[in-house]
């Protein structure tokens, strides 16, 4: 048993990377300069932090391989936003910033990428 689930827990996680992976390759393709890729701070880890123009993005990635337990932006919880909310804080802390921060949700669905620009705040 121990054994399958350490083998679903790696599937995921490699899942989980190809998804972050293709999301930035959109993200470049879109004109998104990025940051940081999966920025670890006190409050937990961003998957992704990009910048377009005056706009620094946020972005939580969630890939699934199917809508059987809905859409892969709806496993973004509330305690998940308040962890990127309390990053950015502390990302900007002590700088002085003239940007729009923003977070998004960056979903992969089927190999389908579905970018929700202020998804939370």
């Amino acid at each position: 048993m121990a054994k399958d689930i350490s083998a679903f827990d790696a599937a995921n996680k490699k899942l989980g990377a190809q998804g972050e992976s293709k999301a930035r390759r959109y993200l470049k393709k879109s004109g998104w300069k990025i940051l940081e890729s999966n920025y670890k701070n006190p409050f937990g880890e961003v998957d992704i932090i990009a910048q377009k123009d005056d706009v620094i993005a946020f972005i939580e990635v969630k890939t699934r391989l199917s809508d059987k337990f809905g859409q892969p932006s709806e496993a973004v919880t509330e305690s998940r936003k308040k962890k990127y909310i309390s990053a950015a804080k502390y990302y900007f802390a002590g700088r002085e910033i003239d940007v729009t921060v923003r977070f998004d949700i960056i979903e992969i669905l089927c190999g389908e990428i579905n970018h929700i620009e202020n998804a939370f705040y």
